[in-house]
């Protein structure tokens, strides 16, 4: 065991989790009415207690077991035959599933922007828990975990596919399976609502950017030279990102808007996310300024083009952003063309058809929508007994 590894993953653990909670919450929360708030917080929550217990109990094993190529197995259920003292490379394998845990919390709390206002309580839970299970868990192996897609023998690819952080991982999969909810879903009965609190959105926004520290820099499972590589990369992508969001939001519309800035931060950090391990800052910048700009263009695309109500985003922000990501990696040279295509769409055929698979089969015990009385009155409300504020909007 290396004590300054454990040391830094030890902090980038909680700061991963500080990307969903409250990091998450606030950045989706503020961009929301007002009377729906305390409902994208209770998602949130809720979908970071429950992933955090199915991934002591089946999520790592399914990930990070030795069951094969195709799936971890169930030999590690409960962290079996894992203590104090067992290793994963430099670190304890108790902090390496601790770090690993907070990316299955982040991931499906992801989806969470393309259904809120609009979606029963009880359908989350049971759908997050069916898809981090069955399609995060599966994906992480094949990629992570010595699985189909990482070089191993008997692999699709020979060399693997090179994603450091999670740009098919967590981005591909958040963003494809957001598209698939919002399509079954249907859009909301009043779009084009303003953000009721556009403070809360910088504020998580923010967060985000601080947590990704953790995210990108700890993936390199080591204090060294490589993650603070990662560091730098990872927020001059987020900071030229930011700034060309807001330039094309200017010149399209003659004014630049907060929310539209902190979008462009997030737009660049997912989109840096895979290849954060590889590439210089010089090319971390390239990737930002055009993220910046891409992700802009595909939320109009995806809303008004496909008529599709991904309600804040999710696929053309964490989607877009993390193939490109992947993509760019090629381009500049890091990896082989035939394993980054192929895995991006190996990942995301099998994203969309178990993710509308489950859908569809949790629907038939949970209500996937609410009812229009309580849409209209906001889920605070209806479905938690609260409210956020004594004059909601």
């Amino acid at each position: 065991m290396n004590g300054a590894d454990t040391a830094w993953i030890i902090v980038a653990t909680a700061l991963v989790l500080f990307m969903t909670l409250p990091g998450l919450a606030l950045f989706y929360g503020g961009l929301v009415r007002a009377r729906n708030v305390l409902s994208v917080f209770m998602q949130c929550f809720g979908i970071a207690c429950l992933m955090s217990v199915l991934w002591l109990a089946f999520g790592y094993s399914i990930a990070f077991g030795d069951g094969g190529l195709y799936w971890g197995g169930l030999g590690k259920m409960f962290l079996s035959g894992v203590t104090a003292d067992t290793l994963s490379g430099t670190i304890p394998e108790v902090l390496f599933f601790a770090f690993q845990m907070t990316f299955a919390i982040i991931t499906p709390a992801l989806i969470v922007g393309a259904y809120v206002e609009r979606i029963s309580f009880g359908f989350v839970m049971a759908f997050s828990a069916l898809w981090m299970l069955l399609v995060y868990a599966p994906v992480t192996h094949w990629i992570w975990g010595g699985g189909m897609l990482s070089g191993a023998e008997g692999a699709l690819f020979e060399n693997g596919v090179k994603d450091f952080a999670g740009g098919i991982v967590v981005h591909e999969t958040a963003g494809l399976a957001a598209l698939v909810v919002a399509c079954v879903l249907g859009p909301r009965m009043k779009k084009n609502v303003p953000p009721h609190n556009p403070g809360y959105v910088m504020l998580g926004a923010a967060m985000l950017w601080v947590g990704w520290f953790g995210f990108n820099g700890g993936s390199q499972l080591a204090a060294d030279g490589g993650a603070a590589m990662a560091l730098t990369v990872t927020h001059i992508s987020a900071a030229t990102a930011s700034l060309t969001w807001a330039l094309y939001e200017r010149i399209k519309y003659g004014k630049a808007s907060l929310v539209g800035m902190v979008t462009g931060t997030i737009a660049g950090l997912a989109s840096i996310t895979p290849a954060s391990g590889w590439v210089s800052p010089v090319e971390a910048m390239m990737i930002g300024a055009i993220a910046g700009i891409l992700c802009q263009i595909l939320c109009g695309v995806v809303k008004n083009t496909f008529n599709i109500d991904d309600t804040l985003d999710v696929f053309a922000v964490h989607g877009v952003g993390g193939i490109f990501g992947i993509i760019m990696l090629s381009v500049f040279g890091y990896a082989g063309w035939t394993e980054q295509l192929g895995a991006l769409a190996v990942v995301g055929i099998f994203t969309v058809v178990v993710s509308y698979i489950l859908v569809k089969l949790v629907a038939l015990v949970f209500p996937i929508r609410v009812s229009e009385e309580d849409e209209i009155n906001g889920l605070d409300r209806t479905s938690h007994g609260e409210r956020a504020y004594d004059m909601a909007s």
